[in-house]
């Protein structure tokens, strides 16, 4: 399996790309995509699926210029009620792209309608090798509960605490 995390520090926002047997998939893409596009030739991979853990506050995303320019498809939470061309994801979607499996977990808290991915690297392991849980669940801190306009912290809280406790600590 292919694993490469992308890091733009000056938002302290982390896109992934996962490939395998030629295949990718890009999480949380940011707005320059062609960084994405570079990483695929040099890797020979072909990206195929795109997938946003939740809408995001603060940055622009480039999941729509990604797939406009691959053809990929763009996976996003049901929950987000997405206005443009994507795939609805609810808890245990699966998605097998080569030798990886992707599970979705919903996981409401930091927003309403995040999404964290289980990765299995069939490759090494019928483990899961990984969570990516979108802003959910940082080394050391989780994400805030604070951002909704339909919700209060503390709804988000405790929809945060369920999450951790009762879905991303049991995958």
């Amino acid at each position: 399996m292919h694993f490469e995390q992308f890091y733009l520090g000056c938002l302290a926002h982390a896109s992934y790309m996962l490939g395998s047997q030629g295949k990718a998939l890009v999480v949380d893409p940011r707005r320059d995509v062609e960084i994405y596009l570079r990483a695929a030739e040099a890797n020979r991979l072909s990206i195929r699926h795109i997938f946003e853990t939740h809408l995001h506050a603060d940055f622009v995303s480039g999941h729509q210029e990604l797939a406009a320019r691959t053809g990929a498809r763009i996976y996003i939470g049901e929950r987000a009620e997405a206005e443009f061309a994507h795939v609805p994801v609810r808890d245990d979607f699966q998605l097998r792209v080569g030798k990886i499996h992707i599970r979705a977990l919903e996981a409401p808290g930091h927003t309403p309608k995040s999404l964290c991915l289980v990765v299995t690297d069939e490759e090494k392991s019928p483990d899961p090798w990984a969570v990516l849980t979108g802003d959910t669940l940082f080394l050391g801190d989780v994400g805030r509960p604070d951002l909704s306009k339909r919700h209060t912290a503390g709804q988000l809280a405790k929809l945060l605490c369920d999450s951790l406790h009762n879905k991303i600590l049991q995958a």
